[in-house]
C-alpha cells in the first residue's frame, strides 16, 4: 500500500466522519489505509478503525462466495451483521480469521497488520477470537477448570504441570466469571451447563485470551427468552471494551444491543445503517426480511 493510498484513505475516513452513515455499496466507508509492517506487537487505530477489509473476493468452483466485499469497524464498536443463507457471512468470518484465503482484496487488523500474512494460530495470538454457533467447552471439566486452561500461558508439559493462578490472573478469572454469568456455578461440570450458559462459557474463554476483536456466530440460537436477555446484557457489557461483529438473525436481539446493521447479499454489502433504516430498504426486504 503505497503512501498516497494512504494518504487518500486517511482523507476519506475524515470525510465519512462527516457524513452520516448511507447505505452503500462499500458499506458507508472506505477501507483502503491499511501499511503492512513486518513486526505487529500492537494494533494500531489511530485511523479509527480496528478491522477493515477492502475489494475482497473469493470463488468455490466457481461459485463467488464474497465478490468485491468491503467494509471496516470502529474499535469499541458492535456491529450486527444480517442476510439470507449463503450471503457470504460465515466466508468473511473464515477470511478475516485465516481460514479461508482470499483470491483478491485486502484485510488489516488496524492499520499496519496485514492478515492475509498470518496463519489461524497467529491471527488469534494478534488478538481475534472467535465462537462458532455450536459451543465448544471441555464438558468434563468445571467452569472455573475450563477458564483457567483458556488463560494465555505457556502451554508447554513442564509449564503446565508446575502452573499456578497468580494474584492478576486470579482476578482476571473472578471479573469475567462475574461478566459472563457464571459466578454461582464455577465448581459445575460444562457438560451440565445449560445450553446458553455454555455459550456463555465459551465466550468467558474467549474473553481469557484478551481478545481486541470478536467474532460471533448466531451466539443466541437456541436459547430460552431469558438466556437471550441476559445475552444481550453481556454484549453491551463487552462494547467499547472490545470490538464486536455479531452475525446473527434473531431480530428482537439485533435491536437490542446494535448499533450499526451491516446486510449482505451474494457476498458484499446490500445495506448498512441503524436497524430501522436497513429494515425499511426496499432491497433488504425484498431479499431477506420479506413482506
Amino acid at each position: 500500500m503505497t503512501p498516497d493510498l494512504l494518504k487518500k484513505g486517511a482523507e476519506r475516513v475524515a470525510r465519512s466522519a462527516q457524513q452520516r452513515v448511507e447505505s452503500t455499496e462499500s458499506g458507508g466507508r472506505n477501507a483502503g489505509y491499511g501499511r503492512v509492517v513486518q513486526d505487529a506487537n500492537e494494533v494500531d487505530v489511530t485511523h479509527g478503525r480496528i478491522l477493515y477489509l477492502e475489494d475482497v473476493s473469493v470463488s468455490f468452483d466457481g461459485f463467488k462466495a464474497i465478490n468485491k466485499l468491503s467494509l471496516d469497524i470502529a474499535p469499541g464498536e458492535l456491529r450486527c451483521i444480517i442476510g439470507p443463507n449463503g450471503a457470504g457471512k460465515t466466508t468473511m468470518m473464515d477470511i478475516i480469521t485465516g481460514k479461508t484465503r482470499p483470491d483478491e482484496g485486502s484485510v488489516f487488523f488496524g492499520s499496519t497488520i496485514d492478515l492475509l500474512r498470518y496463519n489461524e494460530p497467529e491471527i488469534a495470538q494478534l488478538g481475534i477470537g472467535r465462537k462458532f454457533q455450536k459451543p465448544t467447552v471441555f464438558e468434563h471439566l468445571s467452569v472455573f477448570e475450563n477458564l483457567e486452561l483458556a488463560l494465555k500461558t505457556n502451554k508447554g508439559i513442564k509449564a503446565s504441570m508446575f502452573f499456578k493462578l497468580d494474584s492478576r490472573q486470579s482476578d482476571r478469572l473472578a471479573e469475567v466469571l462475574h461478566t459472563i454469568h457464571l459466578a454461582d456455578s464455577v465448581s459445575k461440570q460444562g457438560g451440565l451447563l445449560s445450553h446458553g450458559q455454555k455459550q456463555w462459557l465459551e465466550i468467558g474463554m474467549l474473553l481469557m485470551q484478551d481478545p481486541k476483536l470478536l467474532l460471533l456466530d448466531e451466539p443466541v440460537a437456541g436459547m430460552t427468552d431469558h438466556e437471550t436477555e441476559r445475552t444481550a446484557e453481556l454484549f453491551l457489557t463487552l462494547k467499547g471494551k472490545h470490538s464486536l461483529m455479531v452475525v446473527e438473525h434473531d431480530m428482537s436481539f439485533i435491536r437490542t444491543i446494535s448499533d450499526i446493521v451491516t446486510v449482505l447479499c451474494d457476498g458484499s454489502v446490500l445495506a448498512q445503517g441503524t436497524l430501522d433504516q436497513v429494515q425499511a430498504d426496499e432491497r433488504v426486504i425484498e431479499v431477506y426480511l420479506g413482506r
